[in-house]
């Protein structure tokens, strides 16, 4: 990590100001790391001094300036799309997968240039990565997490302190732990109107916990990029290729009418005795006689966490040619956009041989 980069004069406020934006939009993309959308403009040193220097009560104007306009842009994001890239994951999954793929493997080339001159180390670092994110994928997809404030804080710490590192994605640490929906969908302006206490019950501890994630974090990864350079970058190469294990694109809700969000909350609304006409007029949906026998039939004496448990269980399905078509061109259009974004990376330049990294 360049102290002079950290040193040097301040980005203009608009590239900041996108930098925010793009790392608020990739964190509502299970697979597409906000920290690698900051790399991309050239400000990932600077944020992690900044937001260092801040949690360790090194205090700046030029610091706290810095962040908040990241803050505004990332909040614009997160409020402004969150509701359309849940109904995207939802909706079309094995699409949107395709470019989450493309989009977080558009890291590679960067890490490894930061991971030069290869070495033992260095493998046996990625190795570690890899298998964290294995872990993760295989050892959490089936786990049954409870629905509490001290829960919030948790998921909230470990999503947004992997929104930071390049390659791994805060949303994509929500969808393993099965928490993608309850939390992103939250965040929507829609669930915001209709049940801003419910929201807020978790947004604040999911808040909380992202602002100690983020801390506690942000000195460790300056401190061990610092003394251990090479090292510190092959675990997060690692990180980043085994993140896209748990994102094979063919694969669909086993029912998908609960994998809506409007009608999985209509359901558990109508089994818990609501009447019919407060249901429709909250979500919009319309329930006939047959249609309420079918919930009844299909979902009886299932609970709201049951029917959310339904709703995240997924099935392979084999593809046809033109699907495989379709998802290799994704791949590589996002693996391209990635690439892209990384015009302006100069100033995290590869680091020196070191005997430590």
């Amino acid at each position: 990590m360049s102290h002079s980069a950290a040193d040097a004069a301040p980005p203009h406020p608009l590239r900041v100001l996108f930098g925010g934006f793009l790392m608020g939009l990739a964190n509502l993309v299970p697979g597409v790391s906000g920290g690698t959308m900051i790399l991309a403009m050239g400000l990932y040193d600077r944020f992690i001094g900044a937001v260092a220097d801040v949690t360790s009560l090194r205090w700046s104007v030029r610091s706290f300036v810095f962040l908040g306009i990241v803050a505004v842009g990332l909040a614009v994001a997160v409020l402004g799309f969150s509701g359309v890239m849940v109904q995207l994951v939802t909706e079309y999954r094995w699409i949107m997968y395709s470019l989450f793929v493309g989009m977080t493997l558009g890291g590679v080339p960067q890490l490894v240039g930061l991971c030069r001159p290869l070495g033992p180390r260095v493998f046996v670092a990625a190795a570690v990565g890899i298998g964290t994110m294995v872990l993760l994928a295989f050892g959490l997809s089936a786990v049954s997490i409870p629905q509490t404030a001290l829960v919030f804080v948790v998921v909230g710490a470990f999503a947004a302190s992997s929104m930071i590192l390049p390659g791994v994605s805060g949303s994509y640490i929500l969808l393993i732990l099965g928490m993608y929906d309850v939390v992103i969908g939250s965040l929507s302006s829609s669930e915001l109107r209709e049940d801003l206490g419910g929201s807020l019950r978790i947004i604040v501890p999911v808040a909380i916990g992202s602002a100690l994630g983020i801390g506690l974090l942000s000195n460790l990864l300056k401190a061990m990029l610092a003394r251990f350079p090479r090292a510190s970058h092959g675990f997060l190469l690692g990180l980043l290729l085994g993140s896209v294990i748990g994102l094979v694109p063919f694969q669909r809700p086993v029912d998908p009418d609960l994998a809506r969000r409007p009608f999985r909350k209509s359901v558990a609304m109508l089994l818990d005795g609501a009447p019919v006409a407060e249901v429709e007029a909250k979500y919009g949906l319309s329930f006939d006689a047959a249609a309420q026998a079918d919930v009844r039939a299909r979902y009886g004496g299932k609970s709201a966490g049951e029917l959310k448990l339904a709703a995240d269980e997924l099935e392979y399905f084999r593809p046809d040619a033109v699907q495989i078509g379709v998802v290799l061109v994704l791949i590589a259009a996002g693996f391209a956009v990635t690439r892209f974004l990384h015009f302006e990376n100069d100033e995290e330049a590869p680091p020196a041989a070191d005997a430590a990294g």
